[in-house]
């Protein structure tokens, strides 16, 4: 081997013998402690980009470090294979969704292993296998069996460029999050998973050590909100069924001087009369045509359709008209509101608008409510224009109306949630196809057990009909009946492919049974996931959904436990050298095989840690590669050339190295257990300094030196593995480096001799005085005391007060 530092030849040579050893495989039966390091698996889109090396090279330093202090690590990878872009990529390019899907499954593999990540590819999980979707279909019928599986017409998010489905966490700002498009309203029949039964308990985050952003975002989706369902009468012959509505506000129901349905509400046809149809209809195409961005805007003018209908207040006994409005949503809530102007600014424009009765039913000192009002004002002091609650102060309002509406059966109190349940239909090819099948005589029918999985069929045709091309598969979609073998179809949706992620960190614990999505005794094992990495864009989508899986699975006995992943980190966006996130379109990418083909995979891993906290992201600068190469020459030619050797055990500059590595041993494993790696870094390159000038100074303690050197290398390890595992060997250690022991500090050999203490004089730093690291306060104070400075400022007088802070400063006040 070369005695210059080469990565082209090293790096290679370390990947292949650990891949060969299996040196990162997790054995089930180690009787070490386990620890889980998971980051989340890549999406094959042919290349690994600069920004998954940033997600990853970290990840991989950080479960490096906890298999040297000794735990049975697994940290394991797969491809994320299913969806859109595929399939989006097939109909552009005229190919196979699944040799586009396996052939960048390929090339990302060869550059995960380039990176020379610890993963254990024994491991490795593709989600378009059939061998892992046929228990991505299981757990649907599981969840079907369990009834948090169901199939309904509902209003649904439509792609027009991507021809599916969308779930409400796919569209951004009313458009498709993939393509761009504005994103239309449908009614379809859709199944959906019931992820509205754990709204309660997905607002707990009891005993996980996450992000308080993600908290604080996923709290906010769910939108929990305690009220009241309140049921209004609808005075239409025929109709026997109430309007019912979901209230925060129900101490305001002596207000509602008109009802508002959404468009799409069932009732809205029924209740139409002839008169009124012909707008009604009108407004209900418009409506169709707006984004639900564009509906709930604050800024928008209220339009609205009055369908010549009436309701009752069930309070007053009051007759009140009901009309559809564009700012209801048939999706939230129970796409009905009762509309009180006085207390509320939409309904107050909407009743502007429309010359509608505006009633206020509290008083305010500032607002004089026996003149028209101005603007709607929310809250008050007592109540007013409520028949028998007048009088009633403003925080007992809520209760005393509920209680008289339970009392009276028209209502009662309510807690809902703006979590809507999970909509996974996608009208699509490339996905796993849901296991049912639609008898004429028996409905929906299960796909028995023991047929899974169904598999994907081949050669279908991409035409853009709105459907899943599927459904032009004749012999796939025409099956026998699974209970009387008569004619029947199976379901031609395929599952969105979230909801092949929510589990994948179940199916890696036991990657090949073919009897079971896993073992019970490897779930006690391994699960659940220790350390959890990857973006905080996943928040309300992945993060959320792979917490209900998990729940519904602990009801179905899979696993213990109440949340999927005990710790989670999110990674910072790593961007372009502009500052600019990167882009083609903006010339700015940075490919990670040109950099690591110039400077090695160790220098490139280096780099990334060092632009920055890793929570915080920041533009990657080729430019800084240099001094990181620098860094690992200098750690290179610190083991490979010589240094004169001594035996100086008690010599100053033998403690003063001591000193230092083991400072560097505290700090560097406080960086690391906290993903600090940028100051981890730049103390590693202080030691390697420290370790340079002692070299210099020539007559080095040969064990001081020879600590040194070892912990350096220990220390850089999980960083930069390649590098360190042939420095290693050449300095005769024990293959391989990366399953030797942390370096452990000794805290005396690490605290400083000397220390440099501020010198303030009423508050401003006046001067620095070095003292011996254990000196006591009166010994400190009397060197002050002495300094020409200080000494002129007090003039011969006594201070008012000294303050003394040990190790860092004196202020004196004089």
């Amino acid at each position: 081997m070369p005695d210059r530092y080469d990565p082209a030849v090293i790096e290679p040579k370390w990947r292949e013998r650990w891949l060969a050893d299996r040196l990162y495989h997790a054995p089930d039966d180690d009787p070490r402690p386990k620890w889980y390091a998971l980051t989340m698996f890549p999406y094959p889109s042919g290349d690994l980009h600069t920004g998954h090396w940033y997600a990853m090279a970290p990840s991989d330093a950080a479960a490096r470090y906890r298999r040297m202090q000794g735990y049975n690590v697994l940290f394991p990878m797969g491809f994320d294979a299913f969806g859109l872009p595929a399939e989006n990529a097939a109909i552009k390019r005229g190919i196979d969704p699944k040799a586009w899907t396996y052939a960048n499954i390929d090339r990302m593999r060869g550059q995960l292993r380039m990176m020379g990540a610890s993963f254990d590819w024994d491991r490795e999980i593709i989600t378009s296998d059939p061998e892992y979707y046929k228990w991505t279909q299981w757990w649907f019928l599981k969840f079907y069996e369990k009834g948090l599986a169901y199939r309904a017409e509902a209003a649904a998010n439509w792609c027009p460029g991507c021809q599916t489905v969308l779930a409400n966490e796919q569209v951004i700002d009313g458009r498709c999050e993939r393509s761009d498009d504005i994103v239309e309203r449908r009614f379809l029949t859709q199944w959906f998973f019931r992820i509205t039964a754990y709204a309660e308990e997905l607002l707990r985050f009891e005993g996980i050590d996450w992000p308080e952003r993600i908290k604080v975002m996923q709290t906010n989706w769910i939108g929990r909100s305690e009220g009241a369902t309140l049921r209004f009468p609808v005075d239409v012959a025929g109709i026997d069924e109430p309007i019912s509505v979901f209230t925060t506000r129900p101490d305001t129901v002596y207000g509602a001087t008109f009802m508002v349905l959404a468009p799409e509400h069932p009732l809205v046809e029924r209740i139409t009369t002839p008169e009124c149809r012909a707008a009604v209809e009108e407004y209900r195409v418009f409506t169709s045509r707006q984004t639900e961005i564009e509906r709930l805007s604050t800024e928008k003018e209220k339009t609205g359709a009055f369908t010549g209908a009436y309701a009752i207040n069930p309070f007053n006994g009051q007759r009140i008209p009901i009309w559809i409005a564009d700012y209801v949503l048939v999706t939230y809530g129970t796409g009905a509101i009762m509309a009180v102007p006085a207390h509320d600014q939409r309904d107050f424009e909407f009743a502007q608008k429309y010359g509608l009765p505006i009633i206020p039913v509290f008083d305010h000192p500032e607002i004089d409510v026996t003149r028209p009002l101005k603007a709607a004002f929310e809250r008050g002091t007592k109540m007013i224009n409520s028949g028998p609650f007048d009088g009633t102060p403003a925080e007992e309002a809520i209760r005393r109306i509920v209680a008289y509406a339970e009392e009276h059966g028209i209502g009662k109190a309510t807690v809902t949630y703006r979590l809507r349940d999970w909509l996974i239909s996608r009208q699509r090819y490339w996905g796993a196809p849901i296991p049912i099948i639609h008898c004429p005589d028996h409905g929906i029918v299960p796909v028995p057990e023991k047929d899974l999985p169904v598999l994907l069929p081949e050669n279908v045709k991409f035409d853009p009909t709105g459907q899943s091309p599927l459904t032009q598969v004749e012999e796939w979609v025409n099956v026998p009946c699974p209970i009387d073998g008569r004619p029947a179809r199976r379901e031609t949706d395929t599952m969105d492919t979230f909801m092949c992620s929510s589990w994948y960190q179940m199916r890696y614990i036991d990657p090949h049974n073919d009897e079971a999505p896993f073992r019970k005794e490897l779930a006690r094992k391994w699960l659940p996931v220790d350390q959890y990495t990857g973006g905080a864009e996943h928040a309300v989508m992945h993060l959320l959904y792979t917490r209900f899986f998990w729940k519904a699975a602990r009801d179905l006995g899979m696993v213990e436990g109440d949340e999927p992943m005990l710790r989670l980190f999110n990674q910072g966006v790593i961007l372009g050298p502009d500052g600019n996130r990167m882009s083609k379109s903006r010339g700015n990418v940075v490919a990670p095989d040109e950099q690591v083909a110039q400077w090695g995979a160790d220098c490139f891993r280096c780099q990334l840690m060092f632009v920055g906290p890793w929570d915080q992201g920041g533009p990657y600068n080729p430019t800084g590669m240099a001094g990181i190469s620098r860094w690992l020459h200098r750690l290179w030619s610190l083991v490979v050339d010589p240094v004169e050797l001594t035996d100086a055990p008690d010599a100053p500059a033998t403690r003063e190295l001591r000193r230092i590595t083991h400072k560097t041993i505290l700090a560097a494993t406080q960086d690391i257990e906290h993903f600090r790696f940028n100051t981890m870094i730049s103390r590693l390159m202080e030691h390697s300094s420290a370790l340079q000038r002692a070299r210099e100074a020539g007559h080095v303690d040969r064990a001081a030196w020879e600590e040194g050197i070892r912990t350096a290398l220990l220390l850089t390890a999980p960083l930069a593995p390649h590098i360190t595992e042939e420095l290693w060997e050449r300095i005769g250690g024990p293959y391989s480096i990366h399953l030797q022991r942390w370096p452990e500090a000794d805290p005396d050999l690490a605290r400083d001799e000397e220390v440099e203490i501020a010198v303030q004089v009423n508050g401003k730093v006046r001067d620095r005085l070095t003292v011996p690291a254990d000196a006591d306060e009166p010994f400190v104070v009397a060197r002050v005391r002495q300094l020409q400075r200080v000494a002129t400022l007090l003039d011969g007088k006594e201070p008012r007060k000294v303050i003394y802070v040990p190790g860092k400063l004196v202020n004196i006040v004089l």
